[in-house]
């Protein structure tokens, strides 16, 4: 008779604690990790592990699937790169809650904040809720590869209660604020992680209008803080320009201290050459040597931006013939732009500098742009970047960019680091992603269809900052640590991210030397037929979800056991090998 329904057999456990890695057997009973340890039991099923990493599923609290989750159950590309849970709601953007002539609104925000296009969410969604806790509830009757989590997004909750006024960036009334705090309550309860909100100049809806909470006031701001303090829930999650000049943590810190809660934003740097991130950690580090607790969230790698005919973007998308050009079938346009003729006015032209897109005007910083590759090359030198390549044959950059997106039938893409990359390398990451006080994310899934594949970071910094990098390695049980125990708690699910007894069996069975990421690639999956940019990898030998094996090699069991998981989860046993997260 079997001891357990599963057993990992033989692998090297990295547990997530960040401890040293171990050979042990791991035995699952139902949902929960029920032993870890040598010479175990058989069980109803074995997963050979020999030779390969034992890991805790991944966390990414920085997601865009609000969507996606109302019209699909497989979460790509974030279910390709071990992820088993994800956190939905971030940079205040969302359907819920929302009155029917409030939706096109949320539509447009979304389309322009994370390129979701308009028609894709104005088909797929279903809009069977109002508010937020029936928005939870119809999220909580599907099924999914992965479990999902939701922030309350603050853009939607300020048109809610205000309206256009909301929408028009008003100031809000104390009565205004009372009903938002009323309804932030209430979404607690039933079950969100907290909320989410922007205040960075770079998020506008598809036709240029800033965030509604943009520039929300200081009331606004802490009345909402005030109900996580209140309520001892949740997390409160923050875009702001801190990169710009003279920026600093001064209202993050506020609103940390306001809140009494965990509080979280994301933190990058520049290209600029300046370090002021240097700053803001060393800011960061008071914070919390203050004991409040604030956590910033990093991308592993180049903040990118994927460019080509077929994808949203390119060097030439807002100049007069290519916007006429634009609206020919890929294979027509390809053939138009073959012609010398097309070719000779398409470089003569300027974009637009008043482009509706703020990132879409970055899309001639050749400096910074370079040919992917297939595998990915995500930190080439200075000398591969477009701008050199040209220098080097005598070209414009223009003119080498136009051939390489000619190359595969027009399929040719260009990847644009527009930050992260200073000194043209990934140094400054590597010694952000260190700091005690960040944890990896902003994998944007969801998002960003057709510009941004980041989905992949966590395959991405196990194979670059744990294998392949020559100087600036990172053991690869603190990236463990990092990717899944350290993110589970950040947003309250400490009930995961480790692989111990009583733990949630999510746990990833990984061929640390075969790991391999494929070059982002185009799948027309969405709803109204639309495409999206996905990423796919080798090595994962099997992703487990909840105690049940959801991919094996890459490719869907068919099962599908993820879930709404409602407010913070606690362990059944108290944890024992864990590294203190101070």
């Amino acid at each position: 008779m079997s001891s357990y329904d599963m057993v990992i057999r033989g692998g090297m456990v990295v547990d997530g604690s960040g401890g040293e890695p171990y050979a042990a057997d791991v035995g699952i009973n139902g949902s929960i990790i029920a032993a870890v340890g040598p010479d175990l039991p058989a069980g109803k099923q074995e997963i050979d592990a020999r030779g390969l990493l034992v890991m805790p599923g991944f966390v990414d609290v920085h997601t865009h699937y609000d969507g996606h989750v109302t019209w699909e159950n497989r979460l790509r590309p974030s279910s390709s790169h071990g992820i088993t849970t994800v956190i939905t709601g971030n940079c205040g953007v969302g359907f819920a809650p929302c009155r029917r002539e409030q939706r096109d609104g949320l539509l447009r925000l979304m389309e322009g904040v994370e390129d979701i296009p308009f028609p894709v969410l104005a088909t797929g969604l279903p809009w069977t809720w109002e508010t937020f806790p029936e928005y939870l509830d119809f999220i909580a009757g599907r099924s999914y590869d992965m479990d999902v989590a939701c922030f309350v997004p603050h853009a939607a909750l300020r048109v809610y209660v205000m309206g256009e006024r909301g929408a028009d960036r008003e100031e809000a009334s104390a009565q205004d604020i009372r009903e938002m705090r009323g309804l932030l309550e209430e979404a607690l309860d039933a079950g969100a992680i907290g909320i989410g909100t922007s205040r960075t100049l770079m998020h506008r809806s598809s036709d240029g209008k800033a965030i509604p909470t943009l520039d929300a006031s200081e009331a606004e701001m802490f009345g909402l803080a005030e109900v996580l303090r209140d309520s001892d829930k949740g997390v409160f999650q923050i875009v702001e320009d801190i990169h710009l000049p003279g920026g600093s943590l001064d209202r993050i810190r506020d609103i940390a201290e306001r809140a009494q809660r965990p509080v979280t934003f994301t933190i990058g740097s520049s290209n600029d050459g300046e370090d002021r991130w240097r700053s803001i950690l060393g800011q960061l580090e008071a914070i919390n040597d203050a004991g409040i607790s604030v956590t910033a969230q990093m991308l592993p790698r180049g903040v990118g931006m994927m460019l080509g005919h077929e994808l949203t973007l390119n060097p030439f998308y807002s100049t007069p013939t290519y916007q006429r050009l634009a609206k020919l079938p890929l294979a027509e346009r390809v053939a138009e732009l073959r012609k010398p003729e097309v070719r000779a006015i398409l470089l003569s032209e300027a974009p637009d500098p008043n482009a509706p897109s703020m990132v879409g005007r970055a899309v001639r910083e050749f400096e910074t742009m370079f040919e992917l590759g297939n595998p990915p090359n995500y930190e080439q030198p200075p000398e591969a970047s477009i701008a050199a390549r040209a220098r080097s044959a005598g070209l414009t950059p223009e003119e080498v960019a136009y051939d390489i997106m000619l190359r595969e039938d027009g399929k040719g893409q260009l990847y644009l680091a527009m930050a992260n990359y200073p000194h043209g390398n990934l140094n400054a990451v590597g010694e952000i992603l260190r700091h005690r006080d960040v944890v990896p994310g902003l994998g944007d899934g969801g998002a960003h269809c057709g510009t941004i594949c980041d989905g992949s970071y966590s395959t991405f910094m196990l194979m670059h900052w744990g294998r392949d990098r020559k100087e600036g390695r990172m053991p690869v049980q603190e990236i463990a640590h990092r990717l899944a125990r350290r993110t589970a708690l950040l947003v309250g699910l400490e009930d995961r991210g480790l692989i111990a007894p009583g733990f949630k069996a999510d746990i990833n069975v990984i061929d640390f030397d075969r790991l391999a990421l494929h070059a982002p690639e185009l799948t027309y999956d969405l709803p109204a037929d639309r495409p999206r940019l996905v990423q796919r990898a080798e090595g994962y030998r099997a992703t487990i979800v909840s105690g049940e094996l959801v991919y094996r090699d890459g490719e869907p069991t068919g099962s599908l056991p993820g879930r709404l998981v409602r407010g913070a989860r606690q362990p059944q046993v108290q944890e024992s090998r864990e590294l203190s997260d101070a």
